[in-house]
């Protein structure tokens, strides 16, 4: 299974036959990379990582719930905790946003204060009555009022109720005030932290709405498939002037919305009403003033996107009706949000493992224990995050092989009533069977590419104000190139799949096939991916547009209580991720049947022997775009023999 294994100029393609194993040493390989994962897992886990996390354990190094052994030079260590199975916190709220810690002295305690203590007369008493101490182990109780260190030794006052976290055993505060001053401490651009408390209650109030709304954006998106099946010959006008026609009635309703917010500003409010009025006036002038110039932009590019359509709505057209015969691909969304959040929620416990699996060490500042990995355990982060891209990568890449093969398997079968019953299980076992090794290698190569892109946006970052212009030019150029070529990859890639599904060739060789067909029908390609994906987007347009509409009539009625701007952000976000879901699905099927189709005009000609495969829609297209052809030609033809008899008779 070479690299680029194939010495033949002209591929003879042959949809569906011959189906054999790809790149088998890249499986090989990527099940080893995986088996060095495992490897980093066990080590967390086998070194006392894991039950540091879920247990907890103090400023002193003693993990909670058991018998821990002495720490050379770090006092208080080596206790027998096995009664005190959680951890508290002397000053909870004190979070440092920055390294992303809570910034207090940890104590192993049995159990959480589940009253408020309001002084130590109250802490002494919730100690004898629950034996559970919550200042440090050098004070006994009946000095808590008298100690001369009590301040630093013992909680802050008052201490607010608290519970212990399911599975890990942290005793966190009931108030959400203490969590409204992180965000407090996060929002440094806000001045006036008022403000934070009230977008806060904004959210807590409007939860309903936005729970609502959420669910509306997934209704519409599922609307909108339905919608590019049954309309798919009118799709690109109809929602082109459902755009139009939203987009410019948005921008009226939001500029009427904002005069008529500025009359309740006018009007005489209590103190916290008007204030509230004045935010939600702010945030619609905000609104107002981009959605005027989103729609003079968007209405620039649809009149110069005009006319380019015609294939466009073909592949369209049976992209509806392969969602038609493959329901089930309307559930890949599903199926690969959950493998990654599957994946990325162990990625994320390995990762809290290690980072509990460093060395003791005393901070010499506070005299405080700190777990740090130095030596061979930062090399395992760094081999820990490879793996978060690359198998994130891989998993993407099946959804994306899997479409192709089902596509495919559509396109190339005469007699749609001869497909298999599920064309999508079908796919993915043959995926599973032959092809896993092709997958591989193909999220590996983009890996490499966005590894460097990632590590050069984080110098940006972290160089931000301190490097010159010249630096910073040179870095985004840096950041901007990787990202168009990671972009042009991951496309190229897309149609590879696609050419392994038709040929069951190795990855290179579907590559290099595949960018032969792209680059024979580049004026098509670019009006597929100019005006395909900005008709999609005007889809995902659409949904945001509609849910955030739905939003402001919704929070409309509430104006006396609710700031708009956080809720109407988490909603038009968690719509627009939803409609890109559902979307990148049909354009990942529009462009395998560009592929498809593609193949089979170069191939076949509708003659006898050599019949087209490709649909109706699409052979209508090819016969007009034929006699377009040949009137062109004839008008050519009748142009020179005009040209020809003047040049004759001035003779």
């Amino acid at each position: 299974m070479g690299c680029c294994g194939s010495t033949q100029k002209t591929r003879d393609w042959k949809p569906l036959e011959q189906r054999k194993c790809t790149d088998i040493p890249w499986l090989l390989l990527f099940i080893l990379f995986n088996i060095g994962m495992l490897c980093i897992c066990g080590f967390a886990i086998a070194t006392g990582a894991a039950s540091r996390l879920i247990s907890g354990y103090d400023s002193y190094g003693n993990t909670c719930g058991q018998k821990n052994a002495q720490i050379p030079g770090i006092e208080h260590s080596g206790l027998d905790h096995t009664s005190r199975k959680y951890v508290f916190f002397l000053d909870p709220c004190n979070i440092d946003v920055m390294k992303r810690k809570i910034k207090s002295v940890a104590l192993c305690v049995s159990k959480c204060p589940d009253t408020e203590l309001k002084s130590y007369e109250d802490l002494a008493k919730f100690s004898s009555v629950n034996g559970s101490d919550l200042c440090t182990y050098d004070l006994k109780p009946d000095t808590y009022s008298s100690h001369p260190n009590r301040a630093t030794k013992c909680p802050t006052l008052p201490v607010h109720p608290s519970a212990s976290l399911p599975v890990f055993h942290r005793c966190m505060p009931v108030d959400i005030s203490c969590y409204a001053k992180f965000a407090e401490a996060f929002i440094t651009f806000v001045s006036d932290n008022s403000v934070v408390h009230r977008v806060i209650a904004g959210v807590m109030t409007s939860k309903d709405i936005i729970m609502g709304l959420c669910l509306l954006a997934l209704v519409l998106s599922l609307i909108m498939m339905v919608v590019i099946r049954y309309i798919s010959m009118l799709l690109v006008w109809v929602l082109t002037a459902v755009v139009v026609i939203g987009s410019v009635g948005g921008t009226g309703i939001l500029w009427w919305l904002y005069v008529d917010h500025g009359k309740a500003v006018n009007a005489t409010l209590p103190a916290h009403e008007l204030e509230v009025a004045k935010d939600n006036q702010q945030a619609l002038l905000v609104y107002a003033i981009a959605a005027t110039v989103f729609t003079v932009i968007l209405l620039l590019l649809m009149f110069f996107m005009r006319k380019r359509v015609a294939l466009t709505i073909a592949l369209f057209h049976v992209a509806g009706k392969v969602f038609t015969h493959l329901p089930l691909l309307a559930l890949q969304p599903f199926w690969t949000f959950l493998t990654l959040m599957l994946f990325w929620v162990y990625w994320i416990t390995v990762l809290l493992f290690l980072g509990t699996a460093g060395s003791p060490v005393k901070n010499n500042q506070t005299g405080l224990v700190e777990f740090r990995m130095d030596g061979p355990l930062q090399y395992m982060v760094w081999y820990h995050a490879v793996g978060l891209i690359w198998i994130s990568e891989f998993i993407l890449a099946c959804q994306q092989m899997t479409v192709a093969g089902a596509v495919v398997t559509y396109y190339f079968t005469r007699d749609k009533s001869q497909m298999p019953l599920t064309p999508i299980v079908s796919s993915v076992l043959r995926l599973m069977r032959y092809h896993l090794g092709t997958v591989v290698k193909g999220a590996f190569i983009i890996t490499l590419v966005e590894i460097p892109r990632l590590i050069l946006t984080y110098i940006h970052s972290q160089l931000k104000g301190k490097e010159n212009g010249c630096a910073r030019c040179m870095l985004k150029a840096c950041i901007c190139c990787l990202w168009c070529l990671e972009k042009c990859l991951t496309y190229l890639n897309m149609n590879a799949y696609t050419a392994t599904a038709i040929n069951s060739t190795n990855f290179c060789t579907s590559a290099r096939d595949a960018f032969f067909i792209l680059v024979e029908n580049a004026l098509r390609v670019a009006a597929i991916n100019s005006v395909g994906d900005f008709v999609l987007f005007l889809g995902k347009v659409l949904i945001v547009s509609c849910t955030a509409f739905a939003g402001v009539l919704a929070l409309n009625y509430q104006r006396e209580y609710t700031v708009w701007v956080l809720p109407l952000i988490i909603v038009c976000v968690f719509a627009f991720l939803v409609a890109h879901c559902f979307l990148s699905i049909f354009e990942i099927v529009v462009d395998v049947l560009f592929l498809c189709f593609a193949i089979d005009t170069k191939y076949n000609d509708g003659s006898s022997g050599s019949e087209y495969y490709m649909d109706k829609s699409l052979m209508e297209f090819v016969e007009n775009a034929k006699k377009a052809t040949e009137r062109y030609n004839k008008a050519e033809g009748d142009s020179r023999e005009m040209k020809s008899m003047t040049g004759s008779t001035q003779a």
